[in-house]
């Protein structure tokens, strides 16, 4: 009996590590850009609405042909809503913020963007090259405040990132600065599984 009951909690263990769409509760995603390939883990359990949302985009092919638009060394790598051309691309409607999940703005991590709106997020993202912690929420604030969503971490690639940040950059298109001389292009965003 009690090996049947050890069995039964080493099943139900396994099973809750899925979703109800059999989705894991860290899968991982390949980003192909014209620099290389990265392979982000994301973290469904502290980021569950970002991690769904961004899945959605990726799935759709989104992202697919967008660039990284905004690079700066030290600080990070922007992408996600930007054609070569610099035209916006549009998307859905905005996520809420989940930047109190624990997870903080360090070298290596996936964060959303957004405007001063906390919940403005949409399909922008960022990789951090250093630790911001100044990115996340501040418990000190007498109001407190919100930080800037993590929901995963690069964990192959991340040499692809500091060559993305080193690039040449200046004012294109509507931005006044760091975007890159030489568009750095998301061949394609899909889901990954090591074999």
């Amino acid at each position: 009996m009690k090996n049947t009951l050890i069995a039964l909690f080493v099943l139900l263990s396994g099973a809750l590590t899925l979703a109800a769409d059999g989705v894991p509760a860290h899968p991982y995603i390949k980003i192909e850009t014209t620099e290389g390939s990265i392979v982000v883990e994301l973290d469904r359990k502290q980021a569950p609405l970002t991690v769904a949302h961004i899945l959605e985009l990726v799935d759709s092919g989104y992202y697919d042909g967008t660039i990284f638009h905004r690079v700066i060394p030290g600080f990070m790598a922007q992408a996600g809503a930007h054609t070569p051309d610099l035209k916006r691309k549009e998307t859905e409607a905005a996520i809420p913020n989940e930047s109190g999940n624990g997870l903080s703005n360090a070298r290596g991590t996936i964060a959303m963007a957004r405007t001063s709106d906390p919940h403005s997020a949409n399909a922008q993202f960022f990789i951090n090259v250093a630790d911001n912690d100044s990115l996340d929420p501040h418990k000190s604030s007498a109001a407190g405040r919100w930080g800037y969503t993590v929901f995963g971490q690069v964990i192959e690639g991340m040499d692809v990132v500091d060559k993305i940040v080193a690039v040449k950059t200046g004012p294109q298109g509507p931005f006044q600065s760091d975007v890159p001389i030489v568009p750095i292009v998301i061949k394609k965003i899909s889901r990954y599984t090591f074999e």
